[in-house]
């Protein structure tokens, strides 16, 4: 297993879902980890006590505002002030608005640029600096099949995902002599709260039972048929993490049940 002792990440989106698991995956590396989300942090204690105590690292939290600059400046300094550096930086917060290009909202669009497109780059020019310093780095940008397909009624993640594939290659080659690296990864069809919600409105409005609801949810997607675990893109992760991740860099990489290939 990776060691990932005396390093630090910072994950935004982090509170569930994905994030919270790629967290995981790390903290039983050893890493120490900054938690992020829009919830009070009140309401997170108790998850950084639990993962604390269970993987014998530092687990905080920080509620912050990424759509701003001022937002992404707060977190980042209280993720340094918390942990002393940032070594491995994941960007993983998302929004999503589903309408047709003519319809959506201005303000939707707006902000999704902000949260999905904008506020990585913003994380990644404050981070960047430190890891030259320390000649180690790991950046992340969670994108999508998304990102290299079309589908209707997404503009707004559609762009964004894509964006963030030119924003990997830019930043990966501007930092090959720093041990820098910078990977986009695509899951597939992952099982966090949001896709449970769908997953469980499709039941509801089908009268379908649960295992015939997912067959329905990813027929014409992911070839598996089955949801992806949450816990495989943390394993992905924490290896390119290790100095056999070292020479990848400004890729894109599937965790997708066969999607991409279908």
């Amino acid at each position: 297993m990776t060691s990932l002792t005396n390093k630090c990440a910072l994950i935004t989106g982090s509170s569930s879902g994905l994030g919270l698991a790629i967290a995981e995956s790390l903290a039983e590396r050893g890493c120490r980890i900054m938690l992020h989300g829009r919830s009070a942090a009140e309401t997170m204690s108790e998850t950084c006590n639990r993962l604390t105590a269970q993987y014998g690292v530092a687990i905080d939290y920080h509620q912050a505002d990424i759509s701003s600059l001022a937002g992404i400046t707060d977190l980042v300094a209280a993720a340094r002030q918390s942990m002393g550096s940032i070594d491995i930086l994941i960007n993983n917060a998302v929004t999503r608005h589903f309408a047709p290009v003519h319809e959506i909202p201005d303000d939707a669009w707006q902000q999704a640029l902000a949260v999905n497109l904008s506020a990585p780059l913003r994380a990644i020019k404050q981070v960047i600096p430190g890891m030259r310093e320390k000649n180690w780095g790991r950046i992340f940008n969670m994108t999508s099949i998304y990102g290299v397909r079309g589908t209707p009624n997404r503009v707004d993640y559609v762009t964004c995902k894509s964006g963030l594939l030119g924003l990997t290659r830019v930043v990966a080659l501007e930092n090959l002599d720093y041990g820098i690296t910078c990977n986009a990864i695509s899951p597939g069809s992952t099982l966090t709260p949001n896709i449970a919600g769908r997953v469980a409105t499709l039941a509801e409005q089908e009268g379908l039972e649960y295992d015939e609801a997912v067959r329905r949810f990813l027929q014409g997607k992911q070839p598996s048929g089955r949801f992806n675990q949450s816990e495989h893109v943390g394993e992905l992760i924490a290896f390119l993490c290790s100095d056999a991740g070292s020479d990848m860099t400004g890729i894109m990489l599937p965790v997708d049940g066969g999607w991409l290939a279908s």
